[in-house]
């Protein structure tokens, strides 16, 4: 990727001879892109800086909806601002933070802050989510209402299920008039207490206490039937297990509301790794990571678009916190720069999918699970776009991240895929791998 002159503050962009993948008006075809102001155009002008993009991507709005960036109250994990440069580093010109910070992301100042700290920084976009219930203590609902109306996309207990059956009733009821779904981490309590990874033969060898996909399931078809009897939106992050997405099938098959995600993790790496790693905490993440025949499942999922999402479930520590036994370290992967990479790896250059398949799932997919709107690369659309390389073969060095956060078991693999520009309304946050400002 070339432009002359290599001023990547200009305003005026012309992307020549790229791959146009564009999800949300359907294209796929060789074309050029012009930049100026902040949207798109439709024709040159004289002025404008010219990216020689032969062999690359360009992708619209590339968005993750489930990230953590840890502030306020936990910055020694990550912060907004090291999180925004993760983001643009793997190509994201969106992201939704999940609310479960200290304190608790739950009221609309602190949505507000959120959005206004994002536009300082001017890496990303963020979109902060709302708490569904007051502290996340799974008692009383949070004012949902007064945070969307500060700019919350949606409401979630993540870490925490919404437990009380009664609580995610009215919770889902009252999303109907919000425009904006409720994100349920699928997890009974009671049959998860005290696991740490999947239950079954690998955590047999290692003596380590597992939990079985039920735990998740369960959740999930418990929450299916609300969002039928209320007509509530509901979005079940990383969806893992098999009858989860027999739930979702049954969903789908009487027009429910409902909308899943996947993290680039689930679909890659399997329970193996928790002994390939030697029970090393960077494999610990919940849900956990599962058995080969889940993971089978779950890439079909994808393909079929019975899972509509593909999101990180970017989760950074602070590396003392991962260094602590098995048992007692915290859950998390650090998703946010291998993702492209990895979905690239092993859904498409496997043959699974075809490009604007896969794109869609991080792009049009999230938008419609969130219920926002973009309409792609068309004049008058503000300018987020993704330049990727979709041959670009790389080993995963987490030393490398911008992200506070390298706790990852994908440290050594090889890739073959990886952003290599990002542009967030007419103006590069990385360029060749340099997150700039």
């Amino acid at each position: 990727m070339t432009s002359n002159p290599n001023d990547w503050s200009d305003q005026s962009w012309h992307i020549k001879s790229v791959r146009i993948l564009d999800p949300f008006t359907g294209v796929d075809s060789e074309g050029d892109i012009y930049v100026e102001n902040g949207h798109f155009i439709d024709y040159p002008t004289a002025k404008m800086t010219v990216v020689d993009a032969r062999g690359l991507w360009a992708v619209p709005r590339l968005t993750d909806m489930h990230v953590h960036f840890r502030e306020p109250g936990q910055e020694h994990k990550e912060d907004l601002l090291s999180g925004s440069r993760a983001a643009a580093a793997g190509g994201f010109t969106v992201v939704a933070t999940m609310p479960n910070t200290d304190p608790v992301i739950d009221i609309p100042a602190l949505i507000d802050w959120q959005i206004r700290r994002g536009q300082e920084i001017g890496l990303v976009e963020i979109w902060p989510l709302g708490a569904v219930t007051k502290g996340s203590r799974g008692q009383e609902l949070a004012e949902m209402g007064m945070m969307q109306r500060a700019g919350a996309v949606g409401f979630s207990d993540d870490g925490h299920a919404v437990g009380q059956a009664r609580l995610m009733r009215a919770a889902l009821s009252y999303a109907t008039t919000l425009g904006h779904p409720i994100i349920q981490h699928a997890e009974d309590r009671d049959l998860s207490q005290g696991s740490v990874m999947h239950e079954g033969q690998v955590s047999s060898r290692l003596g380590l206490p597992g939990v079985p996909g039920v735990a998740e399931s369960s959740m999930v078809w418990r929450d299916v039937e609300l969002s039928l009897l209320t007509g509530g939106p509901l979005h079940v992050a990383h969806v893992t297990a098999p009858g989860s997405l027999e739930a979702l099938h049954y969903a789908g098959t009487r027009g429910a509301h409902v909308t899943a995600e996947a993290a680039p993790h689930h679909l890659f790496l399997t329970d193996q790794a928790v002994a390939e790693w030697k029970a090393d905490p960077v494999t610990k993440v919940n849900p956990p990571l599962r058995p080969e025949a889940f993971r089978q499942a779950l890439v079909d999922a994808v393909v079929s678009g019975l899972v509509s999402v593909i999101a990180t479930d970017h989760a950074p520590h602070h590396r003392d916190e991962k260094n602590a036994p098995y048992l007692e370290a915290p859950y998390g992967i650090s998703g946010l720069e291998t993702s492209v990479g990895t979905v690239l790896t092993a859904l498409l250059h496997s043959g699974r999918m075809t490009p604007l398949e896969l794109m869609a799932r991080m792009t049009l997919g999230p938008h419609r699970a969130l219920m926002m709107d973009y309409p792609g690369i068309v004049p008058g659309a503000r300018a987020d776009l993704t330049l990727i390389d979709p041959y670009h073969r790389w080993t995963v060095d987490p030393k490398q991240f911008y992200s506070r956060g390298k706790n990852t078991p994908m440290m050594g693999v090889e890739l073959t895929g990886r952003a290599v520009g990002t542009m967030l309304q007419g103006k590069w946050t990385m360029r060749e791998g340099e997150v700039l400002g």
